[in-house]
Formats: C-alpha cells, structure tokens, sequence
C-alpha cells in the first residue's frame, strides 16, 4: 500500500494562515452587518400617472406611497413632451404655426405679426412659457444643451419666445434639466429625491457646475446618473467628483441585466475612484418586461433574496400596470409597496437613504499569512500525489518558501492584485481536494481494522462527510479572505474563476484517487500510479454502448458547468423554481442543488461502495462526484457580493440537507440488496 505522509509543519502554517483568514472574515462580517439600510424608492413620474390612471389628486397617492414605505422618488430630467402636457411650456414646430396661419387659425396677432414679417421659420422649434420658474430654467437649460447659437429669444407682445434650431420629434424627448419644481414637491411630500440627471453633449465644467446648483437645497439621497454616460463623461468628470464629494453624495450604480457588475456607464469608474467606493450603492429594478408576469407575493420575494444576496441597497420599484383580482390600480401598487417594505424590516433591515460600505481594506500582515497558507496547502496537495516528493521533506520545505515568498511579498508591498485572485483560485480548488484526500487515506487506513455493520458504516459517513465540510470550509475562509475589500463587495471587481473551479477539484482528487487505488481491479497495494492507470485506460477497447455513456457524461458535465453563473442562458424549469423557493423559505440560505442533491449523497454512497467493496471504478466514480459538493461549498464564497456568514449558512444548510438525502439513500440501497439477497436464497432453496 501506498502511504502517504502529511507534513505537520505545513499542516501548522495552514493554521496560521487559517485563523488569519478568520480575523479577516469577522471583520468583513462586521461591515457587512454595518451596511443594512436600503432605499425603497419608485419613480416620481409613475406615481403621477397612477394618480392620473385612477383620477386621484397627485397629493394623495403621494401620501398613500409615503404610507406604504415608500422612502425616496427617483426625478428625471424634464422633456418637453412632460411640459407639453402639464402646461409649465409648450414647444411647437414652426411648420404648425404657418400652417395655422394659412388656413386661418392662428388668431393671434402678435403671431400673425411675426409670420408676416418674416420671423417664423418651419424648420425651428418655438417655446413659450406658462410658469415663471420653469421658463427661467428654460432659458439657462435649452441653449447649454443645443448650444447658444442655435436659440434665440424673440418678443411677441409682453411675451418671450424662444426660437430653436432642432427637430421637432427628437426635441420632445431630449432631456432638458433636473426640475426644480419636481424635486421640491417630492421633497414638500416628505420623501428623499434620487437624483437622475442625464450628461450633456460636448459637457463642460460650467454645465455640470450649473446641474449641481439646480439641486442646492433639495434632499438628495442617492446621485444614479441616466442613460450611457455620467454627468461630466468625458471632459469634466473631476468636476462632478468635486460637486458631489462637496455635497456628501452617495452614487448609485444601476446593476448589469445579467445580474453582475453594472450596467456601464462612461467616466462611472472614474467617478467611483474620486468619491470613494464607501459613497457608493448598487441599485437594481425588476426589468420593465419581466414584472407583469410576476404576482406581488413573488416579486416581493425576490426583493428580499435580492437584497440579501446581491447587496443591493437601493430598491426601484416599478408600478404595476394591470391591477390585481378584487384590487383597484392604487391599491395593487400600495400593496406591493407595503409588502415589500414589511419584508425588508422583517429581515432586519431598516429604510432609508441607500446604506454604503466601510472602506475596508484588511491588514497587509494578515493578508500575507492567508497567502502563505495557501502556498502551503500547494505543497502539501503536491506531496500527496508525488510519491518521491512526500519522502523529501527538504523540497517540500524549499517549494514552501519559494511560493510563499512569490505569493506574500508583493501582497506586503501593497501590490498583490493578481496574486490574491490566484490565491483564491487555488483555495477554491485545493481545499475540497485536500478534503477529499485525507477521507480517502483515513478509510485506507481504517479497512482493514475494523467492520462495520449498517448502522455504524451510516454513522461514519455522516460524520465523514461534516469532517469534510468543515476541512473544505479551510478553503472558504482562505478564498473569502484573499478577496475581501469593499471593491469585491461592491462588485467592481469579481472572481472569474468560477467555472474552472467545477472542473479542477474533479481532476485534482482523481489524480490523487488514480496513485492509491486500481480502479481496474481493486488492488489496494502496489497500484500502478497516475501515469500507468490512465495509459491502460487509453489502451482500453471501447464498445459502442460505452461511447453512448461516455457521451451522456459529457453532456450532464457541460449542462453541469453551464448552468453555473449568471451568463449560460441554460434554462431552468418551473419544478426546480418551486424547488428552489421552497428550500429559501425554508432555509435561511437556500442550499445548492448540486451539493445536497448531488454531491452529499454521493458521498454518503461513496462510503457504502467502499466498505461493501463494490466495483472500484464505481467507488471512483462516486467519490468524484462528491467532490462536487465539496467545491461548490468552497465556490459559494467566490461570489463575494453575498454576505459571509449567508455564504457560510448557505453550505451548513445543503451539507444537512445533502446529508439526510445521502442517508435516506443508503437506506434504500440497503434494501435493494436485502431484497435481493433474500430472492436469491429462496431460489437456491
């Protein structure tokens, strides 16, 4: 028998870097714990078109929105199509005057005047305005968006008009200028504004100047810029740094459709790095085509999985446009807005402007002993399939030291980036291994010194299983801690090894598997190692029906990668969607399918083939898929957006869950072979 002996020393330094992994974890929690106030928040314009829907007074469905939870109104731009139609100015083509007067309806003689001589043009816009403040807006906003030369202001009576040089339609939906009037109302109305303002062309320091001192005296909230670019992009982006770090403003930053990252904006990054990531909060809104198919309940729901998971701070609620059975328009949205709100409080959170994190950086120090734990967890995995290598204590100590050093140095300089994702790649992959393995020598070890009868063989999987879990969270606190900072908090920054870290575990545990067993015959002494056992397997005839199997593996293992992530577009179907709301309700972290229904319980089988010597190769195949379960457990915390101790609650429920499944398993295969066992006696009788 192959013995394989694991280096104390490195075992030690493993420790160490451990509970300096821990220390980073808890202060990590800390923040994270600080962080719990979100902005439940819904567009100005959409509750007064719920009023206008409903023939209410705009004051009141305010009142009611207020009522319901509703903490902060998101304000737009205002366009010309809006002004037209709450009466503040009218634009109206040139064409449409001459028109008028040729046919004899344009009254007015002042306008009749102007046509006459000359000063009405088709091709231009011209403006008039109803209300003293928006057309003194007008005035600053219009020219700083067209340019001056193309405005000009004519009198018409005791009456400015303004003539501009655009087209017609596109100048109705141009964004003009934050409205104060919009804003001023929703603060009056007792809620915060989030401030949506949009970048000008060719944006000069003077415009953004003029957009921040439109907003002096108004409650703002959060800053969550509109359209492809920030305010300032591209020219001007350290003066809107320097207006919004002189008023004390959060960013919002709107998140990616495929629910990672954000959705990109021009000069964002720029902005983000002058302002600080602690002013900076994700925003997210259900898309506009995918909420009517939701019911209340079920978008509620995902509100709060939503915030807990993706830390998500500022809540745009879209209203409804259909109402629900037995519920008018209005009170559809005050319920969604209530439940909504009642959920949050219940999961502890309070509302309010967006909450933001901490700058936090962990200690370079502790740091450095998480990355030379890591290096040493290297060694030892390369020690344990390098037969000549495990009896070289020197070399595993002088490979220690030099990737210890390649890995914790540039860390204390401050640099380290790229190092600390390769420390997290190879935590998320080496630990479950390492798990993996030690079962693997402990049940070598133990076979041949003890029997176990069902009972205790379903007792020791149980308990080899959490000893594995807990070896493999080793690797979480490892990953967890090479990554942890407010820039992988807020997602600016992702680990993007998460697809590979499906697949290397697999492959690192069956090297390990191929230099102590004979998965040809069951030898368990004098196997033919790594190299030998794979050379014999591609020697080996193939039949077609084992291609056909060999096929479907294939397949279930890129359906199994593709469904990871948030980019596959690999469908998932409704039962499972049931499935999945279920273990949320009734887990504080909804467990991963492929741990409790597929890793765990292999694990537990795993046990059973080896004790009851089943076929090697079926014992091989099971212990690579527990793996799985074991990686997956590790790979949750590479989304570093989720909460650690979530992350961490997550693994204890699917380990539990997996468990109880894997148990209830071994009990059916106990049976079956009862069962047949007992058939085949009778027969023999």
């Amino acid at each position: 028998m192959k013995d394989f002996k694991y280096n104390r020393g490195l075992v030690l330094v493993i420790i160490v870097g451990l509970i300096a992994a821990i220390m980073i974890s808890f202060a990590r929690h800390d923040v994270e714990e600080a962080n719990r106030q979100i902005d439940l928040a819904t567009n100005y314009e959409d509750l007064l078109e719920l009023a206008d829907r409903e023939g209410l007074p705009a004051d009141e469905v305010l009142a009611k929105a207020k009522e319901a939870g509703i903490t902060s109104l998101a304000v737009y731009d205002t366009t010309f199509k809006k002004l037209n139609a709450n009466g503040k100015a009218t634009a109206i083509a040139g064409s449409e005057i001459l028109a008028n007067y040729h046919s004899g309806a344009l009254s007015d003689p002042m306008w009749r005047q102007l046509v006459v001589g000359g000063k009405i043009q088709g091709n231009e816009i011209y403006i008039v305005g109803h209300d003293a403040r928006t057309w003194k807006e007008l005035k600053e906003d219009v020219p700083r968006r067209l340019g001056k030369e193309r405005v000009e202001l004519l009198q018409v009576g005791n009456e400015e008009v303004m003539a501009v040089k655009a087209h017609f339609e596109s100048f109705m939906k141009m964004d003009i200028g934050m409205p104060t009037d919009e804003m001023e109302a929703v603060n009056k109305a007792g809620f915060h504004v989030i401030a949506r303002p949009s970048n000008f062309n060719q944006c000069t320091d003077e415009d953004v100047k003029a957009m921040f001192k439109r907003m002096d005296g108004i409650d703002i909230s959060e800053m969550v810029f509109s359209g492809s670019q920030v305010l300032g992009a591209n020219k001007s982006l350290q003066t809107t740094v320097d207006e919004m770090k002189a008023r004390n403003l959060t960013m919002g930053l709107i998140e990616g459709v495929t629910q990672l990252q954000f959705y990109k904006q021009d000069g964002m990054d720029e902005v983000v790095k002058g302002i600080g990531y602690d002013k900076v909060a994700r925003l997210y809104a259900i898309p506009k085509d995918e909420q009517p198919k939701l019911k209340i309940a079920t978008a509620v729901e995902r509100w709060a999985n939503t915030d807990e998971e993706r830390n998500i701070r500022i809540d745009l609620l879209r209203i409804y446009d259909k109402p629900s059975p037995n519920m008018s328009l209005l009170e559809t949205n005050m319920q969604y807005f209530k439940d909504t709100h009642d959920i949050l409080i219940a999961h502890g959170y309070t509302v309010g402007p967006a909450g933001t994190y901490a700058a936090f950086y962990p200690s370079k120090f502790l740091r450095a002993l998480v990355m030379a734990g890591v290096a040493a967890a290297a060694v030892l995995y390369l020690s344990l399939v390098i037969p000549s290598l495990n009896t070289a204590v020197k070399k595993q100590w002088l490979l220690f030291v030099v990737f210890a050093l390649c890995a914790a140095v540039p860390v204390l300089m401050g640099t380290g980036a790229k190092i600390r994702v390769l420390a997290a790649l190879a935590s998320a992959n080496l630990f479950p291994a390492l798990a993996v393995i030690f079962q693997l020598d402990r049940i070598r070890y133990l076979r041949d010194k003890i029997s176990l009868g069902f009972g205790k063989m379903l007792v020791t999987g149980l308990i080899a299983l959490f000893v594995t879990g807990a070896l493999s969270y080793i690797g979480a606190a490892y990953l967890s801690a090479s990554l942890a900072d407010t820039e992988y908090l807020l997602e600016f920054q992702i680990f993007r090894g998460i697809k590979l870290t499906f697949v290397l575990p697999l492959i690192l545990v069956g090297i390990a598997f191929l230099q102590r067993f004979d998965i040809f015959d069951g030898r368990m002494d004098d196997t033919d190692g790594v190299l030998n056992q794979l050379k014999k397997i591609l020697d080996m005839p193939v039949k077609i029906k084992t291609l056909f199997l060999m096929f479907v593996v294939l397949i279930a293992g890129v359906v199994f990668v593709a469904r990871s992530g948030h980019t596959s577009g690999m469908p998932v179907s409704a039962t499972e969607l049931k499935f999945r709301a279920f273990l949320e309700q009734a887990f504080y972290a909804r467990p991963r399918t492929k741990e409790l229904l597929i890793g765990h319980p292999a694990f537990m089988l795993a046990v059973m083939a080896f004790w009851r010597k089943w076929p090697t190769m079926v014992f091989f195949g099971l212990v690579l898929i527990a793996t799985i379960g074991q990686g997956s457990m590790v790979e949750t915390f590479a989304h570093m957006r989720t909460p650690v101790y979530m992350s961490f609650m997550r693994g204890i429920g699917g380990i539990v869950l997996g468990a109880g499944i894997g148990a209830i398993a071994m009990m059916l295969v106990q049976l079956w072979q009862t069962v047949i066992s007992r058939a085949k006696e009778r027969k023999a009788a």
